[in-house]
Parts: structure tokens; C-alpha cells; sequence
């Protein structure tokens, strides 16, 4: 869509309407419609540009020189910014509670009358398999592992190898993946939602600032918001792909004692890409939603089994997790006067950073599967249900690794923390039937990565077509298909030194989003209170 077609939409003054569903009227009238696909010239222009551009300098750049570039940009954005981006994670989440408890939260997403398109199951397992669900695996048992033996520094600078350092490792882990992260998952996605399904705007994200720019939110500086969301998803899926296609690798070696290397990693990048592209051909719910019912249901059967073949010691430590996050969730909140600033460096900041560079993608998701849901509803269930799953999850997996530590029990206990992706099965090798829960927990994390692709690719497609939400086929083909392929050139070329150093740019696109975020805020708020008064006859 054009920036003509924007204002046409302005003029039918769209924004002030009520409950006006995007699906009601053709939103790219204006886009170009060539060889199948449904482009808004100037984001899916320039975004596949600079792709290529940034491409195809990697034929002619050393990629451990790339890396060592970017990661000192990242490393610098990350020192003199941590102040801004610990306060800004506090103040996502006050955000959200002061929203969720307000009149404000009577409102429903989609209008009065709306009701849900999914039920609250699949709703559930959509946005938390797209949000998190492969860091559940491996950073379920490697982070509490890593601070515990002191890998990487300690939480709080707490003595390592300690009842302290056991309980901080559990508490801190749960700290970055709980409902600091999910916070700013929710504010993009509720901004998203609420600007597309209650005023009838383009889902994308230059909508969420039209109460603030007004017509200028449709001309450049809408194009640089939704270009850089673009950018910075695409970027993010394929480095994920590309390093778990190296984790799967490693584990599929691990438990089944074969030596693939970079052809069995470019066989799970084409199987991923393939499934993936056949879930965002059939769509929400013949793919995706399937797709996540299905991973929910398995992962679900893995933590019940794993439960109780180590009953003792997951009936400990899920409530010692509960707990040490409890306790420890303001120290580490704060980040002045602190003894542990190259830990919080490291693991804190860089986990918010990567938080809010995802915020795009899982956020613009999330609001495409979350209409009918009153404002109060999705943020208590964005913010506390996958922080609740993600206590029992990571307070057992972490638990048992943790214990197998301490009592020096298999490579784990015996070696310490070594490779993170293999930890997983190496905790596996010391349960009864090992090796079928690793297949298992193979399976799970490939269709993880699957989940993620899809859903993302979705995503990129919303964005380039000016907002449709069902962009032409071969579009979505296009986009899933180039995830996978810079993904695979990325390995070719340089492999962990390419993948990081693209990892570290994406990172380093945190910074002004942070910034958007925070105006983010301001503009939901402006937009929610245009619809109070319905709520209050």
C-alpha cells in the first residue's frame, strides 16, 4: 500500500470507527499484484534489497571479522545502555500491570461483541511455541547449570557450587525468561491487536503510532518502523535456525552416534523449511495452530514422565524455584551498585535486548491470534501463564541437572558444563529410557523450530503486503523460503562466526526499538481511552 492509500483509509477516517475488522475491506487496494504476491513497493523493496545486499557482502567479508565488528558494537550498545534497558524492562512490566488491573483492561480486542477464533488452549500453545518454546529445552538445564559452576560469572556475584548459588542459578534463569521478557511481548502485541481490530487499521507497525504521527505514520517513517520489524524478524528466525540446526545436529550425533556435520545441518535446515512452508501454505489453522497443539501435547507427556521417574527431586524444586525468583527478582531488577555488572552484562542485558528485537515478530503474531480477547485477559495470560509453565518447566529440568552437579553423577557431574547443546541429553543419559526421550526431545525441539519459522514467516508477510493479514501464497512461500536459504548461506559461508555475527546485529537493533517501545506505551494508552466509555454506560 502506498502512501495515497494510506491516506484514502485516513480519510474514511478509519481510526475513530469502532470494531471495524481489516478483513472487511481491501486493505492493499493499492499494492502491486505481480507474479502472485501482494507488495507495498517501499518495505518489500527495500527490505529485500538490503537482504541481498547484506548477502552478498559476506562473499567478500572474512566472517570472524564481521563478528568481531558487530560484536563489539553489540558489546558497546550493551555497556553504555544497560541502564536504560534493565529500567525500561521494569518499567514493561509496571506498564502492563497498571493496564491489566485499570478500567482500561474491560476492554475487549476486536470490539464489544467480539468473540475469540481460537479457543484458549490453542490460543495457549500458539503464542507460547512461537514465543519460547525451544529456549525451554536447552536453557532449561544449561542456565541454571552456568551459574551455578560459575561458566559465565554468578548471579549476584554469589559464591558458585553453593545452597546459595543452587537457589540463585534456579531463581535467575526463571528471571530472564519470565515476566520481564513476556512483558514486552505483550505491549507490541496488545498495540498490534487493539490498532488493527479496533480501528481498522493495517496490522503492521507503523499503526500503533498513528494517534501520535497521525498521516506521517504512513509515509517514510512508517516505511522505516515496518522495514526494520522486517529486518530485524527475518534476521532473528534465520540465526535461530541456523544455530539450532547445529544443536539438532549435535544431538542427533550425541544419541545416535553419527559424525554430520555440515550436510546433516543443511538437511534439518530443508526439512524445517519444508514443513514450514507447508504450515504457512495451509495457514493459522491448518498449520500453525496444528503444529503447536501437537509440540504442546508432546512436551506436556515429556515433563509428566520426567516428573515422575525424578519425583523427589522435581517436587522440591519447582517450589525453591517459585521461590528464589520471588526473592531475587528486584536485586536483580536493579542495576546500580551492582558487584556481578560483567554476569548482568552478559546474560541480563543481552537477554532483554534480544527480548525487544523479537518484540516484532512474536508480538505481531500473537495479535493475529488473539482477537476477542478482553485487554485484561491477554495480558494476565501473555505475561503470567507462559511465566507459570516456564517455573515448572526450567524449576524440574534445572533441578535435575543441578542435582546431578552436586552428586557428580554422569558427564554432566563429572565434566561440568561443556557444550550447552548437549547438555540436555547428557541430563537424559542418567533417566530410565535415556535414549527414547531424546528422540523425543529431537523431535520436539525440530518442530519447535518449525512453529517459530511459520509463524514468523507470516509475520514478514503481513508486513510487506501493507498489513493484509492473508498475503498471497506464493508470498508466503517467498518469505519462509528465504528465512531457510540465509540461514544455510550463513553456515556455508562462515558458519558459528557468520551466524553470531548476524545474531549480534540483531541484537544491536534493540536499541531504537527500546525507544519505540517506550512511545509504544503512550500511544496504546491514547488509543485505549477512545474506547472507555463504551465500557462504562
Amino acid at each position: 500500500m502506498d502512501e495515497d492509500a494510506y491516506k484514502q483509509h485516513n480519510d474514511k477516517d478509519v481510526y475513530k470507527k469502532y470494531s471495524i475488522d481489516t478483513t472487511d475491506y481491501e486493505v492493499g487496494q493499492d499494492n502491486v499484484q505481480k507474479w502472485g504476491f501482494d507488495v507495498h513497493n517501499p518495505v518489500f523493496g527495500i527490505s529485500a534489497g538490503l537482504i541481498l545486499l547484506f548477502l552478498g557482502s559476506l562473499l567478500f567479508v572474512d566472517p570472524s571479522v564481521a563478528k568481531d565488528t558487530l560484536n563489539a558494537v553489540k558489546n558497546s550498545i550493551i555497556d553504555q545502555f544497560d541502564g536504560l534497558f534493565m529500567w525500561s524492562a521494569n518499567f514493561f512490566v509496571l506498564f502492563t500491570f497498571a493496564i491489566m488491573l485499570s478500567p482500561l483492561g474491560k476492554i475487549r480486542i476486536g470490539g464489544k461483541d467480539s468473540v475469540a477464533d481460537h479457543s484458549r488452549g490453542s490460543w495457549l500453545a500458539m503464542l507460547f511455541a512461537a514465543g519460547m518454546g525451544i529456549g525451554l529445552l536447552f536453557w532449561g538445564v544449561a542456565e541454571p547449570t552456568a551459574y551455578y559452576t560459575d561458566w559465565f560469572g554468578t548471579p549476584l556475584n554469589v559464591p558458585p557450587m553453593t545452597p546459595e548459588a543452587k537457589s540463585l542459578a534456579l531463581g535467575a534463569t526463571i528471571f530472564h525468561w519470565g515476566i520481564h521478557g513476556w512483558a514486552i511481548y505483550a505491549i507490541v502485541a496488545l498495540s498490534l491487536a487493539f490498532f488493527a481490530y479496533n480501528k481498522g487499521l493495517p496490522l503492521s507497525m507503523r499503526s500503533v503510532f498513528y494517534p501520535i504521527f497521525g498521516d506521517r505514520a504512513w509515509g517514510w517513517l512508517g516505511h522505516i518502523i515496518d522495514i526494520m520489524a522486517v529486518l530485524a524478524t527475518l534476521f532473528g528466525l534465520a540465526t535461530s535456525l541456523g544455530l539450532g540446526a547445529q544443536q539438532a545436529t549435535s544431538g542427533i550425533n550425541y544419541v545416535f552416534g553419527t559424525d554430520g556435520g555440515f550436510g546433516m545441518q543443511l538437511v534439518v535446515i530443508v526439512f524445517v523449511t519444508l514443513i514450514a512452508i507447508i504450515s504457512v501454505v495451509r495457514g493459522i489453522d491448518g498449520g500453525v495452530k496444528l503444529l503447536s497443539n501437537i509440540n504442546m501435547v508432546f512436551a506436556f507427556l515429556l515433563l509428566i514422565f520426567v516428573t515422575i521417574v525424578c519425583f523427589n527431586t522435581a517436587i522440591k524444586s519447582v517450589p525453591e524455584t517459585l521461590m528464589a525468583y520471588i526473592e531475587n527478582i528486584i536485586p536483580l531488577s536493579n542495576p546500580h551498585g551492582r558487584e556481578d555488572e560483567t554476569w548482568m552484562h552478559g546474560w541480563t542485558v543481552f537477554y532483554w535486548a534480544w527480548w525487544i528485537s523479537w518484540s516484532p515478530f512474536v508480538g505481531m503474531f500473537i495479535a493475529r491470534v488473539s482477537k476477542g480477547r478482553t485487554v485484561r485477559e491477554f495480558l494476565f495470560a501473555v505475561v503470567f501463564i507462559p511465566t507459570l509453565v516456564t517455573i515448572v518447566w526450567m524449576g524440574i529440568f534445572g533441578g535435575i541437572a543441578l542435582d546431578q552437579v552436586i552428586n557428580k553423577v554422569g558427564a554432566l557431574g563429572t565434566n561440568g558444563l561443556t557444550d550447552i547443546s548437549l547438555t540436555l541429553f547428557q541430563v537424559y543419559d542418567q533417566l530410565p529410557y535415556g535414549h527414547i526421550i531424546s528422540v523425543v526431545s529431537i523431535v520436539l525441539i525440530l518442530v519447535f523450530f518449525i512453529t517459530s519459522s511459520d509463524s514468523g514467516s507470516l509475520v514478514i508477510d503481513s508486513i510487506t503486503a501493507g498489513g493484509k493479514i492473508d498475503a498471497p501464497i506464493p508470498q508466503r512461500i517467498f518469505w519462509a523460503s528465504i528465512e531457510g536459504a540465509i540461514a544455510a548461506m550463513m553456515l556455508w559461508i562462515g558458519g558459528t562466526d557468520a551466524l553470531q555475527a548476524l545474531q549480534s546485529g540483531v541484537v544491536t537493533t534493540a536499541l531504537p526499538f527500546n525507544f519505540i517501545l517506550l512511545l509504544m506505551c503512550f500511544s496504546l494508552v491514547r488509543g485505549l481511552r477512545t474506547e472507555l466509555h463504551l465500557y462504562t454506560k
